[in-house]
């Protein structure tokens, strides 16, 4: 079978419940999953054009969806740890020439890229690290998140997952971007190339993106624009029980065009004040 074939397999098996047990649309199901795992296909794909739309694949998701359904649930031993899942975990990081400390946990069906490096961290199934990335510490990336290359996400960044929808866009951390510490990004927000989040930025889908480098205030949401820094800010809004404080972001200016990632990234540190 090509892969229209099995895409339409798991698209009308999605829809019709009763498709699932069928050996073909079992046999496509698992062919995705293997080829999630070894990054031939993805949930959703870069634009091809720096500013465009990132494409979002939804038969793959259904197709991670109905692998839960077809699997078992299995002990795994891993040296003194025992596991109880019915999704394996992620192997030969050493032929994958990926850098994993213990105890860093990758589902099967994400994909890490050759150059990429895992501090004690959590990757859930379908999600996409590209190379030259860390995911530091106690760092987590959600099912079906896109962390470009070149990127650092600090110690206890949360990046949210999704499956449903099976159409919703996941979490995009476009290429070079920093992720400050306990920064949280969730609800398909999308961090774009080489911005950088200082420490404890809260962004999810209706969280209000201020750039107030300017004359006057710019506003976004779901969306950091290339190269901006951001702080955490507050915003006032009003409840029945009065007016109170909500978290924000402020964009209070931008990398230079002049420097390289690492040195752009001390500079913002400096030059601005906040933290990582």
């Amino acid at each position: 079978m090509d892969i229209g074939t099995r895409k339409a397999l798991i698209e009308s098996a999605y829809a019709d419940k009763s498709l699932r047990s069928d050996s073909a649309v079992v046999e496509a199901v698992h062919w995705t999953l293997e080829r999630l795992d070894a990054g031939l296909i993805r949930v959703a794909e870069p634009p091809e054009s720096p500013d465009g739309p990132w494409k979002v694949n939804s038969w793959v998701k259904q197709a991670i969806l109905m692998f839960f359904g077809q699997s078992a649930m299995k002990v795994e031993e891993v040296g003194p740890f025992e596991y109880h899942d019915k999704i394996p975990l992620k192997r030969n990081y050493a032929g994958a020439g990926v850098r994993v400390v213990p105890p860093a946990t990758v589902r099967y069906g994400a994909f890490i890229e050759s150059g990429a490096i895992l501090m004690p961290s959590y990757v859930n199934l379908g999600a996409w690290v590209g190379t030259g990335s860390m995911v530091d510490t106690w760092a987590t990336v959600g099912s079906c998140a896109q962390i470009g290359r070149g990127v650092h996400l600090s110690g206890g960044v949360g990046i949210g997952g999704v499956l449903e929808p099976p159409g919703a866009t996941p979490v995009i951390i476009e290429d070079g971007a920093f992720i400050g510490s306990r920064c949280i990004v969730v609800e398909g927000v999308r961090v774009g190339r080489e911005a950088v989040l200082g420490a404890g930025v809260v962004l999810a889908a209706s969280t209000k993106i201020i750039d107030v480098s300017g004359d006057k205030p710019v506003e976004h949401r779901g969306f950091v624009p290339p190269r901006s820094v951001v702080i955490p800010g507050t915003v006032a809004k009003t409840f029945p029980a009065g007016t109170y404080q909500v978290p924000a972001a402020l964009i209070i200016g931008t990398r230079k065009a002049s420097t390289d990632r690492k040195t752009s990234l001390n500079d913002a540190l400096r030059d601005f004040g906040i933290s990582a």
